[in-house]
């Protein structure tokens, strides 16, 4: 089969286009034939092994890549199951958390698979998992919105971002949405009360407190993101960042979890990798909001799978307009 592959480290230079064995599959496995699989920030860190410190504690690799293909998101058609499995069969076409979805086949397991809505093209439904479910956990599970709460997202625009706002406004919050000048119509049209333009304005500057923030960026300090905040509001960082840290978003978290420990206020971040815990429920609850009409993705653009490199570095640039899409022939 087709797959973009990774032998070593490095920047998306370092990707090729191989032909490689189709994944075989255990009992409780399924094999998805991708059609079409999401970029995330978790690609181009896990691409350049980033951050250093990551390495060590086992979940990238140490000296080369743990994983020889990259990609965790995908939608597709199911080509077979194993013999433990149950509620799939060949031929269903399901969205979900595929490790290696840059390629032409890829193996998960059933609970991290769903139904691909009707409404959606596989492009549209390969940019759900990843970024809608982070966007749920971020504003409804960590978050906790309710109806009336001032919610402002910054980063807006962004994969995360457009989902955000959506499942804030579908909770019934006012919603301020954070994003560059040319995505201020975006985000206003996904039901963002009142949007700021970062280029132009600074949110941070006491004019207004929120009951929540999601801060998908990480571009402001924590001391004026908290002021930004009301006395008991919460702030949920999730993680991401540029490549090429140390340490990266991990000692950011770790400093905010200190501070949390005496404050009124509730610090919380996200990590910066696939969700973990009750995926095929988040899934299913987002799946919901799909087909009631409260969400819709928002793709930016698509590439071929012998580009997938290029989609990295249009990600790495920090200006993506909702998801950027891998397209599986």
């Amino acid at each position: 089969m087709k797959a973009i592959v990774q032998e070593r480290f490095g920047p998306p230079d370092v990707l090729r286009l191989a032909d490689i064995d189709r994944p075989g599959i255990g009992a409780d496995q399924v094999l998805v034939r991708v059609r079409a699989a999401a970029l995330n920030p978790y690609d181009w860190h896990m691409l350049r092994g980033d951050p250093y410190v990551a390495r060590l504690m086992g979940g990238v690799g140490l000296t080369r890549p743990k994983s020889r293909v990259a990609g965790i998101d995908a939608a597709g058609q199911v080509e077979a199951v194993g013999a433990d499995v149950r509620g799939l069969r060949p031929g269903d076409e399901v969205m979900g958390f595929c490790r290696g979805s840059f390629a032409e086949f890829a193996r998960t397991t059933a609970d991290l698979l769903v139904p691909r809505p009707t409404s959606l093209t596989f492009e549209q439904a390969a940019a759900v998992p990843v970024a809608a479910v982070t966007a749920l956990r971020g504003i409804r599970t960590v978050g906790r919105v309710r109806a009336g709460q001032r919610v402002l997202v910054n980063g807006a625009g962004g994969g995360v971002g457009t989902f955000a706002v959506q499942i804030a406004v579908a909770l019934g919050a006012e919603v301020t949405g954070v994003c560059s000048a040319r995505n201020v119509d975006l985000v206003r049209s996904l039901g963002a009360a009142h949007v700021v333009d970062y280029g132009r304005e600074d949110f941070t500057d006491r004019r207004t407190r929120y009951d929540v923030i999601l801060d998908n960026v990480g571009n402001r300090p924590l001391g004026l993101l908290r002021r930004a905040l009301t006395p008991t509001g919460t702030l949920v960082a999730n993680g991401g960042g540029s490549p090429g840290h140390v340490v990266g978003v991990i000692g950011s978290m770790l400093r905010m979890s200190a501070v949390d420990a005496f404050a009124r206020q509730r610090l919380r971040p996200i990590l910066p990798s696939p969700p973990a815990g009750p995926t095929h429920e988040d899934l299913l609850a987002v799946t919901a909001l799909i087909e009631s009409g409260d969400v819709t993705p928002v793709v930016d653009r698509t590439y071929q799978l012998a580009d997938t490199a290029e989609g990295v570095r249009h990600l790495e640039r920090g200006h993506a307009r909702g998801k950027a899409v891998v397209v599986v022939p």
